[in-house]
C-alpha cells in the first residue's frame, strides 16, 4: 500500500494531514524560520539553508526574505535565479525553475488542489500537479501560478496575473486569467545587449 507521500509525489489524491507529511512540512518551516531571520549580509548561512531545503540549487541563486514553501525537496532552481520578497512556493509536486529566472515580489506558485467535494476536502484530500518555468523567464510582482502550469523559455508574465494555463515561449502574457498579449520580437531589443 502506498504512503500518503508516495501518492502526493505520484500526483494522486492523498491526505495532506498525514503524520509523515506534517513532520516534513514542520522540518521545512523550521529551516525557513532560520532563513527568514538571517540578515541579507549573512549570505553563506542563507545559501546553506536553501541548499539543505531544496532538491537542486544552481549557481548565483538569491532569495529575499521572507520566503515560504511547504517541503522544499520538490523545488529545483537553475543558475542566476532571483526571487524578490514574499515569494511562496507550495511544492507538494515538483516545481522546476530554469536558469536566469527573475521573480517579482509577492509571487505565489501553488501545486496543490484541495478536493472539490466538501467531505473529502474536510478529510484533508488534495492532489498536486507540477509547475515548470523555463529559462530566462521574468515573472512580475503579485503573480499567482496554479497547479499544472508550464511557462516557456524567455516569456514575461505581467504583474498581478493569475496563470491558469500553459504559456508558450517568447511571449508577453498578462491578465486574470493570464493570456498571451503578443510575441517578443527583435523590435523589443533596445540595443542594450552586452
Amino acid at each position: 500500500m502506498k504512503s500518503e507521500k508516495e501518492k502526493m509525489l505520484n500526483q494522486e489524491y492523498y491526505i495532506c494531514w498525514d503524520e509523515e507529511l506534517t513532520e516534513e512540512r514542520e522540518r521545512a518551516k523550521d529551516l525557513l524560520f532560520e532563513f527568514n531571520k538571517l540578515k541579507p549580509s549573512e549570505r553563506k548561512e542563507r545559501n546553506q539553508i536553501i541548499k539543505k531545503l531544496f532538491h537542486t540549487v544552481g549557481e548565483n541563486a538569491w532569495i529575499e526574505s521572507p520566503f515560504n514553501c511547504d517541503y522544499g525537496y520538490n523545488i529545483t532552481i537553475g543558475d542566476n535565479f532571483y526571487a524578490n520578497t514574499n515569494c511562496t512556493i507550495l511544492d507538494c509536486a515538483k516545481v522546476t525553475i530554469g536558469n536566469n529566472v527573475l521573480i517579482g515580489p509577492n509571487v505565489s506558485l501553488y501545486t496543490p488542489n484541495h478536493a472539490i467535494d466538501a467531505d473529502e476536502r474536510k478529510a484533508g484530500y488534495e492532489r498536486s500537479l507540477p509547475i515548470t518555468i523555463g529559462d530566462n523567464v521574468w515573472i512580475g510582482g503579485s503573480v499567482t501560478i496554479v497547479p499544472g502550469v508550464t511557462i516557456g523559455d524567455n516569456a514575461i508574465i505581467g504583474a498581478g496575473s493569475v496563470v491558469t494555463k500553459d504559456i508558450p515561449a517568447k511571449v508577453i502574457a498578462a491578465g486574470v486569467p493570464c493570456r498571451v498579449m503578443r510575441p517578443i520580437t527583435e523590435k523589443d531589443n533596445k540595443g542594450l545587449r552586452i
